[in-house]
C-alpha cells in the first residue's frame, strides 16, 4: 500500500483525508472504530496506543499524519504513547511524520512566532512542549523524518468541540447570549481547520520545510466581540450579549465535565491578547487569502445546516 496515513478522525484528520482524496491520491484514516469517514477514504480499525498495530497499519505509508488528541483529561497519560507510537510507525516504514500541534507549548500570551521557547509550565503546555521536542529531536537524530504545524483555536465546517464551536454559533445565530471564557475584547487568532489541513499537507510535500515546526496561517486576529458583531450584522440581527465565564464555575463544572476543568490552566490564552505570527509559512508558500468574510459565510451557512438538523433529528 502506498499514499497517506491519517491518525485520527476529527474535524482535521477528515478534512486532511478529504483533501487528499480531491486530489487524487489514497488514504487510510485510522481510528479506534473503523468509521467510515468519505468516498475513496480507507477506514482502518487501530488501537493508537498499540505500537505494533500502528505500524502494521502504516506499513507501506509515504506521509503519516499524526492529528489524533485524546480528551484533555487523558493527555498525560494517552498522548505520550500516542506520538511515540507515530515516531516508531515513521522510523520502520520511512514515512514522514506530520504532526498536528497547538501552542501551548510556548506557556505565554501576545504575539506567538516560531523563535520562543517552549517553556510552558502548565500541565498540557509541558507536555506539548516535550512532545514537540522529542518529534523535532528524531529528525535531527536521523531516525525519522519529521515536521509540525503549529495552530491556533480552530473555526470552521465540522468543527464543534471548540472554543468557537457548540457554545458559541448556536447562541450567535440565534441571538441568545454568548459564554465567552476570557476578555472577549483581547485580540485573539483562530484558525480556519480547512487552512490547516492544505497547511499539513504542503509541508509533507516539501522536503526543505522538515526538522522544524511552522505556525500556519491565521484568519486576521479580532475580538469576540468583533466578531459577535460581525455575524450579527451578517445576518441582520442585533449583537448578542457576552457574558465572561468566571473561572471558579469551570471549576466547578469541571467536577462533572472533566474537560471543562481542563480549561482553567490555559485561561491566559483568552485573558490576554493571542496572536499568531506566521510570517515564516507566508514567506515560503504565499500569504494566506482566505478573509473573515469568507470564513463567515461558509461557516454560517454550515452551522445553519447543522442547527436545522438538530432540531428534526
Amino acid at each position: 500500500m502506498t499514499g497517506a496515513v491519517v491518525m485520527g478522525a476529527g474535524p482535521l484528520g477528515r478534512a486532511i483525508a478529504t483533501r487528499i482524496v480531491e486530489d487524487g491520491g489514497q488514504v487510510r484514516v485510522l481510528t479506534r472504530d473503523g468509521r467510515v469517514i468519505g468516498p475513496g477514504i480507507t477506514p482502518v480499525r487501530v488501537d493508537l496506543v498499540d505500537e505494533a498495530a500502528v505500524i502494521a497499519a502504516c506499513d507501506g505509508a509515504e506521509t503519516i499524519y499524526q492529528c489524533a488528541a485524546p480528551p484533555y483529561q487523558h493527555w498525560a497519560d494517552a498522548f505520550p504513547r500516542l506520538q511515540a507510537n507515530a515516531l516508531t510507525a515513521a522510523a520502520r516504514t520511512g514515512a514522514v511524520l506530520v504532526a498536528a500541534e497547538n501552542l501551548y507549548g510556548y506557556g505565554v500570551a501576545g504575539i506567538l512566532h516560531e523563535g520562543l521557547p517552549l517553556r510552558a509550565t502548565t500541565r498540557k503546555g509541558s507536555l506539548r512542549a516535550r512532545l514537540s521536542e522529542d518529534l523535532l529531536a528524531a529528525h535531527a537524530a536521523g531516525t525519522a523524518r519529521t515536521v509540525a504545524g503549529r495552530a491556533s483555536d480552530f473555526v470552521g465546517p465540522d468543527v464543534t468541540l471548540a472554543a468557537l464551536g457548540d457554545r458559541f454559533w448556536p447562541h450567535v445565530l440565534s441571538g441568545r447570549p454568548v459564554s465567552w471564557f476570557g476578555d472577549p475584547d483581547a485580540q485573539h487568532s483562530f484558525t480556519w481547520l480547512p487552512d490547516f489541513a492544505t497547511a499539513l499537507i504542503r509541508l509533507a510535500d516539501d522536503p526543505e520545510a522538515w526538522g522544524r515546526a511552522w505556525h500556519v496561517p491565521a484568519l486576521p486576529a479580532l475580538t469576540v466581540r468583533e466578531l459577535c458583531d460581525r455575524i450579527a450584522k451578517r445576518e441582520g440581527l442585533l449583537p448578542p450579549r457576552i457574558r465572561r465565564t468566571p473561572t471558579l464555575m469551570l471549576r466547578a463544572v469541571g467536577l462533572v465535565v472533566p474537560a471543562a476543568g481542563e480549561l482553567v490552566e490555559i485561561g491566559y490564552m483568552f485573558d490576554r491578547d493571542f496572536i499568531v505570527d506566521h510570517a515564516a509559512f507566508d514567506a515560503r508558500y504565499g500569504p494566506a487569502e482566505r478573509t473573515w468574510d469568507e470564513a463567515l459565510a461558509e461557516a454560517v451557512a454550515w452551522w445553519r445546516k447543522e442547527m436545522e438538523r438538530r432540531s428534526t433529528g
